[in-house]
């Protein structure tokens, strides 16, 4: 027997596909409970790595000999002399997350979602260990790409397997937990790059004006992308209506909650755009579209192979952000007793904002954990 390394993205296969594993994660305590590893048939343990530097001979009979053990740490070290330990206790099928909790944050799993009425088709990429998602609308060798994340190769890798030119790329708002990509693939593809003004104010770059009333052509086709303004979740919070089928609600709307309007330190003066957006101008909309969002809290929102997304409709039955019929109860929800800020998020918004460049290992110091972009956690 020997100790196997595992990819972030061979997990994630696993994850989706809802396959058996067990996950020994021997973080400190605080981290875990911060942010883990989930899925349907992940069973997960947490126990220190400094209970375990004398030997694993006080869990070895919680670690099941008939399921497949991935050790779990931050960067990889202490799941390997973790992993080892196992092995020469007689611990079958063991192996460690390469890259650790990191690897597991910055990994992007593309999902098809469906195909557009010209021949074109739409990509959700599942960044499935920090809840971030991204999308990629694709019509007749042409592309755009919408909330991308800072990993920008993996939308680069994927646009040259499919034989198409990246036209666009498109933030639906300035982002408070994660660092975008935008810019920056556009800039190496030679693309637009699209922001909503008024989440602009303080950018240090050029830009193209995302506004309600511009139609973004991707290809020759007839495929569109409708800037909807919606503010809420930021001041200049914009959907992307997509081939009049798929709402592209960035962090306004998500599967099981609403997004929060405190992240820019605005919350009080926020609130009445977000109700104004969400029991008004989303009211207004077909309610057939499926509403894909920038961001799911839970893997219990993935669906099959992993896509999250759901119709309109069903989320006005479904969802409780989206059923508070009382204002001042509307008010107190997303006002109050929200979850924890993002990590780092003021840093982030500057980067965002292109007045901070971090190295790439303090991008991703900035970035660990979930994200925490809805009201509900």
């Amino acid at each position: 027997m020997k100790l196997q390394g595992m990819s972030a993205e061979s997990l994630a296969k696993k994850v989706l596909n809802n396959e058996q594993i067990f996950i020994l994660d021997v973080r400190n305590e605080n981290d875990f409970n911060d942010w883990k590893i989930e899925g349907k048939n992940v069973e997960v343990m947490n126990t220190p790595y400094f209970e375990l530097l004398e030997g694993v001979d006080s869990i070895l009979d919680k670690i099941p000999d008939d399921q497949e053990i991935l050790v779990v740490c931050a960067k990889e070290g202490s799941s390997k002399f973790v992993g080892e330990l196992l092995v020469e206790q007689g611990k079958p099928n063991v192996s460690y997350l390469i890259g650790g909790m990191k690897s597991w944050s910055e990994h992007l799993e593309p999902v098809l979602i469906g195909d557009l009425k010209d021949g074109g088709a739409i990509y959700q990429f599942v960044r499935i260990g920090k809840g971030c998602l991204s999308y990629m609308v694709i019509s007749n060798g042409e592309a755009a790409v919408i909330d991308a994340v800072r990993m920008t190769e993996v939308f680069e890798e994927f646009a040259k397997e499919k034989n198409i030119t990246i036209k666009h790329t498109i933030d639906t708002h300035l982002h408070a937990d994660h660092i975008s990509g935008g810019k920056q693939l556009a800039e190496k593809t030679k693309g637009s790059y699209w922001l909503p003004p008024k989440d602009a104010a303080e950018v240090v770059f050029d830009y193209e004006k995302l506004e309600e009333g511009k139609h973004l052509v991707v290809g020759n086709t007839k495929i569109s992308i409708q800037p909807i303004y919606s503010p809420g979740h930021t001041i200049g919070s914009t959907s992307l209506l997509v081939d009049n089928r798929y709402l592209l609600s960035g962090d306004i709307l998500f599967v099981k909650s609403i997004g929060r309007p405190d992240l820019a330190g605005k919350a009080e003066d926020w609130v009445k755009d977000l109700r104004t957006t969400l029991y008004e101008r989303y009211k207004e909309l077909p309610t057939d579209l499926i509403v894909l969002p920038a961001h799911f809290g839970k893997f219990t929102e993935l669906g099959d192979g992993g896509q999250v997304s759901a119709r309109l409709g069903d989320l006005y039955s479904e969802n409780p952000g989206l059923n508070i019929q009382d204002e001042s109860e509307f008010r107190r929800t997303v006002s109050a007793n929200l979850p924890p800020q993002p990590n780092a998020y003021q840093e982030i918004r500057q980067t965002n904002m292109g007045k901070l460049s971090p190295t790439n290992e303090e991008q991703r110091e900035m970035e660990i954990g979930p994200n925490r972009c809805a009201v509900h956690d």
